[in-house]
């Protein structure tokens, strides 16, 4: 049974001491590839050194919402050198709206914008953070299509209703799930993972951020997506081996992945020229 982690921030300091340990509970979980976000292009060569050492990892480039005051035009020709620098960078983001930690409304929808051309232009998928901003989100997604073209990508670490989800559904994107289908009062998230299509479905953990119960209040690392697989397919009535086949199948297309599990011991993180970085906009318990 293989697991892909479609979202990770491993590069975080929260993984400073004992990043090669927490690699050996993904291998031993069935993690056999991870997708690792991006949430200011300053971390690139970070995550590019980690993904030296650890070949399962592919990552994205682009600049979170919550950094949105940062954009400029300059940094739209910085991501897009970046993604094609490398060919493991499999998406843009993670970009979007966030609505509940900021009021810079216009400044985010210009960057996600410039953001979602990048990665029509460059054929690749999009990772979109939306947080108490769907009906944007939703109208935007639908001007981009009807003015530039298609774009298809993932609505991560999903928090929103299975109306919403219907919405999104039809502009062609997937839906990941966290931890946060694991936690006890999470009715509409539960509601929207029994009807997600098999065919959309992604899992996710989103670390250091929303460990799955029955980790919450720990750290979150990417072996602990097996507790977001496993309470899928409970929610789905289906077997953890079907779920993760499903959602391992998934993450293969949309991110083209060519995952390879790998048991060599991996040179020292520490000892890289790349110091784990985090970005203080971002850093939070609820990402």
């Amino acid at each position: 049974m293989q697991l892909v982690d479609t979202h990770v921030h491993i590069n975080f300091p929260d993984f400073q001491d004992d990043l090669e340990e927490v690699r050996l509970r993904w291998q031993a979980a069935g993690v056999s590839h991870l997708v690792h976000s991006c949430v200011e292009p300053t971390e690139f060569l970070t995550i590019q050194g980690i993904a030296h050492c650890f070949p399962e990892l592919s990552f994205a480039v682009g600049l979170h919402p919550l950094s949105a005051s940062q954009w400029t035009e300059q940094m739209g020709e910085t991501i897009t050198h970046l993604a094609q620098s490398d060919h493991r960078v499999v998406a843009i983001g993670e970009t979007g709206l966030d609505y509940y930690k900021s009021d810079h409304h216009e400044g985010q929808r210009k960057a996600f914008w410039a953001q979602l051309e990048i990665a029509h232009s460059l054929n690749l998928p999009v990772i979109i953070h939306c947080r108490e901003a769907s009906e944007d989100m939703i109208t935007i997604l639908h001007r981009f299509l009807e003015n530039m073209g298609s774009v298809t990508g993932v609505m991560h670490c999903w928090g929103g209703t299975p109306e919403q989800m219907a919405s999104f559904l039809k502009l062609g994107f997937y839906i990941s799930f966290s931890g946060t289908v694991t936690f006890k009062k999470s009715e509409l998230i539960q509601a929207s993972a029994r009807q997600a299509p098999s065919d959309r479905i992604l899992i996710e953990t989103d670390c250091p951020f929303l460990a799955p119960v029955p980790k919450r209040g720990n750290r979150n690392e990417p072996a602990f997506v097996y507790h977001v697989a496993h309470k899928l397919a409970e929610l789905r009535g289906v077997s953890i081996e079907q779920l993760a086949h499903e959602t391992t199948t998934n993450a293969l297309r949309l991110f083209n992945l060519n995952p390879t599990q790998t048991t060599k011991p991996s040179p020292s993180i520490l000892s890289s020229n790349h110091e784990l970085v985090l970005s203080s906009t971002i850093r939070s318990s609820d990402n």
